[in-house]
């Protein structure tokens, strides 16, 4: 049988791949880098960034395996703060378009953009996209930030990959991958692009500033 090993943004148990984080089975085992999971703290960061947005979009790829679960989980962390949120899907770039001129229409004061493969390969389409409509986005990497976004709060990648090379090795040298527990990332980067901030005319709250672990000027 042959030996397999992921690095997965979501719920690898939900989605079926493993029995469980503690005891994987079926000969494979990996890295949960916890890319879906970080909506609810994406959208309260965002919240703090700016609290007098009345209503915030949110944009979820229906196509996307955890589509469901962000639609069920990010409505109720926006009650949680008693934050008006709209959910906007979209899977391709003509439908990317239509969800920023309905984000304009609803008057919305600030996205959410969820953790997606198709987002991300679309990252400097999506920031100008934002810039253009002058809207204030929280994205999952630090690469969106990097761009021109606004904020990004997401799992520190090189440590997650480091983790994955070290079970690699591991696996290479005998080690059995059902009898190897599921790593769950613990390394996380809050990063906020102040020129972003600027352009937009949002005055960062110091406590906010404070708590990044990366300020690009």
């Amino acid at each position: 049988m042959k030996r397999r090993e992921f690095i997965i943004g979501g719920d690898p148990v939900q989605l079926g791949i493993v029995a469980s984080f503690n005891r994987p089975g079926g000969n494979i085992t990996g890295i949960n880098i916890f890319t879906s999971e970080m909506g609810a703290k994406r959208l309260g960061l965002l919240h703090e960034m700016v609290p007098n947005a009345s209503l915030i979009a949110v944009l979820i790829n229906p196509k996307n395996p955890n589509a469901e679960m962000l639609s069920k989980e990010i409505p109720e962390a926006a009650r949680s703060v008693a934050q008006r949120i709209h959910i906007l899907t979209a899977s391709t770039e003509r439908e990317l378009d239509a969800a920023f001129k309905t984000m304009t229409e609803l008057r919305a004061g600030a996205l959410l953009v969820a953790a997606d493969p198709f987002f991300n390969s679309r990252r400097e389409y999506i920031v100008a996209l934002a810039a253009r409509h002058g809207v204030p986005a929280m994205y999952e990497q630090r690469e969106f930030a990097l761009a021109g976004g606004l904020m990004s709060y997401g799992t520190n990648l090189p440590h997650a990959y480091r983790q994955a090379g070290l079970y690699t090795g591991r696996v290479l040298k005998g080690e059995k991958p059902e009898n190897l527990p599921v790593i769950q990332s613990t390394e996380f980067e809050f990063v906020i692009n102040l020129n972003a901030a600027k352009a937009l005319g949002i005055e960062v709250p110091p406590g906010l500033s404070a708590s990044a672990d990366e300020v690009i000027e």
